[in-house]
């Protein structure tokens, strides 16, 4: 758990790069000449078989005050470019502008709405968007805007339209499949290339289409999971940010593996989107690196 001191202004530094010597002696000397303070830091080096490996890093400092973001952003940019480090540095707690998907299933939505009312999730909800009116109400109720958006095959188009233009308009960061049974285009998933995070149950790529817990009380399996993913043209293949197992046995009847299965859902699902907004993953190819 990180430590906070709200009496100076604090930020996260996140990056990745070939490896090499010194980086981590460059990094926290930059911080030393910016009279900044390390609060909390992980950092992970991959090593290649045979080739050049990549290091990881996510460093959470204090500063003084005197260097503004800007600055400070600035100043590293100098450092970064020598090491050839991809980074972002961001305010310590900064809240991240959400847009919610969802279809007729409801409860990670409803989980991810709570978990933000609480503040549990360092984000702002800025809009719903669903190609079913079901859970309006909800939504509402948490005085959030809701959108519907049908999709048909005639329509599927002008529907991505209008959520991309919904994505510009309301400044979105971060647009989440919260059980969204609609098939992305591949120019909406190049749009949302790294910023677009949905969930499917473990089981993939067995039974798939309908009733995919059904499929497995039939096969008698044995665990039940769920798998949070970034979004990209292969569907439910994307790279994957957090999952989520339980075991089950034979006593477990088809309603009881999709009970299990939502709650895997639900805490998979709110794990990418907290790690996501807190700066913890990095994305590498078709896998991510996690910096818990």
């Amino acid at each position: 758990m990180e430590t906070t001191n709200n009496s100076t202004p604090e930020y996260v530094l996140t990056l990745d790069c070939p490896e090499q010597p010194g980086i981590v002696h460059a990094v926290s000397g930059f911080l030393l000449e910016h009279s900044c303070d390390i609060v909390d830091n992980h950092q992970y080096g991959q090593r290649g078989d045979g080739s050049e490996g990549h290091f990881f890093m996510r460093m959470h400092f204090a500063s003084n005050g005197v260097d503004t973001l800007e600055e400070l952003r600035s100043a590293f940019a100098h450092l970064a470019e020598r090491y050839g480090m991809s980074w972002q540095l961001e305010r310590h707690g900064s809240r991240r502008k959400v847009l919610i998907m969802v279809s007729k299933f409801g409860h990670c939505l409803n989980d991810l709405l709570f978990r933000a009312r609480i503040g549990e999730l360092p984000v702002d909800v800025v809009a719903v968007v669903s190609n079913h009116t079901d859970h309006q109400t909800l939504v509402e109720w948490h005085g959030i805007p809701f959108f519907h958006i049908p999709v048909t095959p005639d329509t599927k188009a002008n529907a991505e339209a209008r959520l991309l233009q919904l994505v510009d308009d309301l400044d979105v960061e971060l647009v989440v499949l919260a059980r969204y049974m609609q098939v992305l285009s591949d120019n909406l998933t190049r749009r949302l290339d790294g910023r677009a995070i949905n969930i499917h149950h473990s089981f993939l790529p067995s039974f798939k289409g309908a009733k995919p817990y059904h499929q497995a009380y039939a096969r008698g399996v044995k665990t039940v999971g769920a798998t949070a993913h970034y979004v990209n043209s292969e569907l439910d293949e994307g790279p994957i940010i957090s999952q989520q197992v339980v075991e089950v046995d034979h006593t477990y009847g088809p309603e009881d593996l999709v009970a299990a299965g939502r709650d895997t859902e639900c805490k998979a699902l709110s794990n990418a989107v907290r790690w996501h907004c807190e700066g913890r993953v990095i994305l590498q190819g078709n896998r991510t690196v996690v910096l818990r």
